[in-house]
């Protein structure tokens, strides 16, 4: 439904060091990098997550409630990304764990990232 989705951050070198990290149990690697930003996606495919410095050159802030979740294939690899997210100094913003809330089948964790931006990972698929 979306092309990409941006979020923002001065020190990529930290931010990049902390993605990979996080996405890699989603596959997804880094399909771009410059001065200015790097993306991830799928092998083979476009970026889809970035992070750039911002284009106006003033400090990065988290929108308030603003979110990106991002889909994970089965419920092993969202806890495995939250759980990459808080070892290299992320905060915890819920743990993995069903949402019956939203769906039956509907998995989440919830972290920030080292520049305070709010990332879901969800699995919407049963055990």
């Amino acid at each position: 439904m979306y092309s990409h989705t941006t979020i923002g951050a001065n020190d990529l070198a930290r931010a990049r060091a902390f993605y990979d990290a996080v996405l890699a149990p989603l596959g997804l690697e880094v399909r771009y990098s410059d001065d200015s930003m790097v993306g991830w996606g799928v092998p083979g495919g476009r970026p889809q997550f970035l992070v750039a410095r911002p284009f106006d050159g003033r400090e990065p802030s988290p929108g308030n409630g603003s979110m990106i979740a991002l889909l994970a294939s089965k419920r092993s690899l969202v806890d495995a990304c939250h759980a990459a997210a808080l070892g290299l100094g992320g905060t915890d913003e819920g743990a993995p764990g069903p949402r019956p809330q939203y769906h039956r089948n509907y998995y989440g964790a919830y972290f920030r990232d080292l520049d305070g931006n709010k990332i879901c990972i969800v699995s919407h698929h049963a055990e």
